[in-house]
């Protein structure tokens, strides 16, 4: 069983991502005391990663009073193998295979919790956002990658492989491209952000951001009109299958992509086109907490305790 920190304990989030690495410090009552961004050093590989993380750890210890309690909690785009203490499933791939836990340990002097990202996106989105009020919600990540989160009368899943939620490694064309974690045609490499500069690139051989994509579509061009149709179709199809799989209360949208207007209406459509049902009713709900929602999941996930470990330690 878990359990919350002392009240009087502060605490510490890393929002982990492909992009950017996000900090924050939090009082016991939840109020904001620091944060943090930077450029995740990707290119740089796993040594400067982990480096970065743990300065932004020191640096925000270094705000707190001597002696003050503080969690630590980490969300990452993969999940720790329970059996062996490894990322895996990471989409930055660089991260996979490697000890983060015990080597921010190690670094650090002092225990850290790590989660899924997306589970710290539907834990936040639950507690303080638009998730919160609903029995059984799927949080949904949208950006480099594509991952998701459970949700069950306030409780996020992890499951007995932590891996829960992972519809974006569900292959949904067995005849697609290839994907890094083995499989062809899965979610992710159909809409996530990186999946669809890829099949632009593959298709017209041009590199083209997302949002140039989005933003070309909407004045017309017929080459971002097909791409971005396309997206949108494939969103439905892979959100209208999930959901007649778990008939949710509600599905809460997070990451970048998220915050593209046409999901919420013509991907809404598609979506309940492809679901198992004349007359779909399930929310679509747009995040509340915005791009930060995955740094506060963090810094909560960071309050829990483990049956064998303490870790709300003193600074």
């Amino acid at each position: 069983m878990n359990h919350d920190k002392p009240a009087d304990c502060a605490s510490i989030g890393i929002d982990l991502g492909g992009t950017k690495i996000e900090s924050l410090l939090l009082s016991g009552s939840d109020e904001v005391l620091n944060r943090q961004r930077r450029p995740t050093p990707l290119a740089s590989g796993y040594v400067a990663i982990i480096t970065a993380v743990a300065d932004m750890i020191t640096h925000s210890l270094a705000q707190l009073p001597h002696n003050t309690p503080c969690t630590i909690g980490i969300g990452i785009p993969g999940s720790i193998d329970a059996r062996t203490g490894l990322v895996r499933n990471a989409n930055s791939t660089c991260l996979i295979g490697r000890p983060l836990q015990a080597d921010l340990e190690t670094m650090l002097g002092r225990p850290v919790q790590v989660r899924n990202d997306a589970d710290c996106f539907t834990m936040a989105e639950c507690r303080k956002g638009a998730g919160r009020g609903y029995g059984l919600v799927f949080g949904i990540i949208m950006g480099t990658g594509c991952g998701g989160g459970l949700c069950i009368n306030g409780v996020v899943r992890e499951g007995p492989h932590r891996m829960s939620g992972e519809w974006g490694h569900f292959s949904v064309d067995p005849a697609g491209v290839p994907c890094y974690c083995g499989n062809r045609g899965c979610v992710e490499t159909l809409i996530s952000g990186s999946g669809v500069e890829a099949a632009f690139r593959r298709e017209y051989g041009q590199a083209l951001e997302m949002v140039s994509i989005v933003r070309q579509a909407r004045q017309g061009e017929p080459r971002c009109q097909r791409t971005f149709d396309r997206f949108l179709d494939d969103f439905g199809r892979c959100l209208g299958g999930l959901i007649s799989i778990l008939d949710p209360d509600a599905v809460v949208l997070g990451g970048g992509l998220s915050n593209i207007d046409e999901i919420y209406t013509i991907g809404l459509e598609r979506v309940r086109k492809y679901a198992f049902h004349d007359c779909l009713q399930t929310p679509l709900l747009k995040h509340h907490l915005g791009d930060s929602a995955g740094v506060f999941g963090a810094a909560w996930t960071g309050r829990q305790q483990l049956p064998d470990r303490s870790v709300c330690d003193t600074f």
